[in-house]
């Protein structure tokens, strides 16, 4: 096994090396960083859709030195923050903004965050992405055990990038990937280590996030991940919709519950409204794909993620319509796992674990839907792969913390 993965890791950067331009903007080990610095299709001689890539370092309150990726073209603009995981902030086309309105205004810097206060979910005092890793040494809500604090979704999140590099692929689409490389390693406890990918062809509307989690260590380890994939206005709204193929639903805890009734519709900002998650198995095809999305109410505008079932099994849906100033969002978020704490995880049967030296791949497409066209399309391939299933609706939580 680990000569298998030392050929992949040689093949991997042999392709590296043979894209037209490959940038390395952070390296920990070479003690590389460039700081500020811009590129774009006309300083690169690339005739397709124009595009430019840039890299800043903020300044100022706790988001001193961290550092923004973003990637600006007709189709997208996707930032990115290498200092906070590679998780995006916000994506935005046909003035349609991915992402939502978090009190945490600032792209926080990890070293102003501790994991550990507010009894474990010190974490929220950076939650604002877009798209926010949860693991992958653990996820969920927090939890005393082992002799530790396993805090609220994992470290993946706050953990700076060692590696940062920007490829463009140089034949036509010009495909850029934006890759990053997270190190969770901790002395007799984990050495776990995942290449991120972003993959986005300039003009386009979906992108790909393509990850790779590898054990390192000479022993077994647990692993963990939920892609926490939030969106606030404007497609989230009264009367907006979510829509996804299922199996089965029910609710996280007892409140919950009150939500069984009309879980796929939301509300408007709601002062007072608690957070409803929903545990759920989604349907899938015969290759085990499957798809998610929200829609607005008049079904003219959403956002889709589609997600292999053999890599992340599970959905949660989380609805948090409180008031625009405390966080108007809800999150679509496959996964291995739900939310719980691990320990209830690992009760459950839903904790994955790899051997010394085995890997494993996570790749899902996010698509801004633009129009009532796209959205259609989502509802029919919806439509398809419900089919004929019920969705079994089970009023009793599965687990409880």
């Amino acid at each position: 096994m680990k000569k298998l993965l030392v050929t992949g890791i040689v093949m991997g950067l042999f392709s590296w090396q043979a894209a037209a331009q490959t940038i390395v903007l952070t390296d920990a080990e070479a003690g590389t960083e460039l700081g500020n610095w811009k590129t774009d299709s006309k300083k690169l001689n690339i005739a397709g859709p124009d595009f430019s890539i840039e890299q800043k370092v903020l300044h100022g309150g706790k988001q001193e030195g961290s550092k923004v990726i973003t990637i600006t073209s007709k189709g997208l603009t996707i930032a990115l923050s290498p200092t906070r995981g590679m998780d995006l902030l916000h994506v935005t086309g046909d003035n349609i903004r991915l992402g939502w309105d978090s009190p945490v205004q600032e792209v926080v810097n990890p070293a102003y965050i501790n994991l550990e206060s507010r009894n474990g979910v010190g974490w929220l005092e950076g939650f604002n992405e877009m798209m926010v890793r949860c693991g992958f040494e653990w996820t969920g809500h927090p939890v005393t055990a082992d002799g530790m604090i396993y805090t609220l979704h994992g470290r993946a999140g706050n953990t700076p990038a060692s590696k940062v590099e920007v490829e463009i692929a140089d034949k036509a689409p010009y495909e850029i990937t934006v890759r990053g490389l997270l190190k969770e390693d901790t002395f007799k406890k984990a050495r776990l280590e995942t290449w991120t990918e972003l993959r986005y062809v300039p003009g386009s509307h979906s992108w790909t996030i393509h990850d790779t989690l590898t054990n390192l260590s000479d022993y077994p380890h647990d692993y963990q991940i939920i892609y926490h994939s939030n969106f606030g206005q404007p497609i989230l709204e009264a009367g907006a919709r979510f829509i996804a193929p299922l199996k089965s639903i029910s609710p996280f805890n007892d409140y919950a519950k009150k939500g069984l009734a009309d879980w796929q519709t939301y509300a408007g900002p709601t002062k007072g409204f608690d957070e409803m998650v929903f545990n759920m198995v989604p349907l899938a095809d015969a290759q085990g794909k499957t798809i998610a999305g929200v829609v607005n109410k008049a079904g003219n505008k959403g956002a889709s993620i589609e997600f292999d079932t053999h890599q992340l099994p599970l959905l949660t849906l989380w609805k948090n319509t409180d008031t625009l100033k405390q966080g108007y969002v809800t999150g679509i978020e496959p996964g291995t796992n739900y939310a719980y704490p691990v320990t209830i995880e690992r009760k459950q049967g839903r904790v994955k674990q790899l051997q010394p030296g085995q890997s494993t791949v996570f790749e899902l497409k996010y698509s801004l839907l633009p129009d009532a066209q796209a959205v259609k399309q989502l509802e029919e391939r919806v439509k398809t792969l419900q089919d004929t299933h019920k969705i079994d609706v089970n009023e009793t939580p599965i687990a409880v913390e």
